[in-house]
């Protein structure tokens, strides 16, 4: 998996958490399963952009790309 997919899972369970949300409360929000946001969450399966912008909509955040990461 990327250095960059971690860093972002690593942002997204920070985010998850300073809102006060559970695993579950988040999949509920983003229309996926428990089981489907634990694993992306103990990095044993790599997100596609568009799961990873659901759950970042979900979560009220936004994804934004920085020439950094395009490199």
């Amino acid at each position: 998996m990327p250095e960059q997919c971690i860093t972002l899972i690593d942002q997204l369970i920070a985010l998850r958490k300073a809102k006060g949300l559970s695993q579950k409360d988040l999949s509920v929000l983003c229309g996926m399963t428990q089981s489907v946001i634990a694993r992306i969450e103990s990095k044993k399966s790599t997100p596609t952009i568009s799961t990873f912008s659901k759950i970042v909509s979900a979560l009220g955040a936004t994804l934004t790309v920085t020439n950094e990461a395009r490199e």
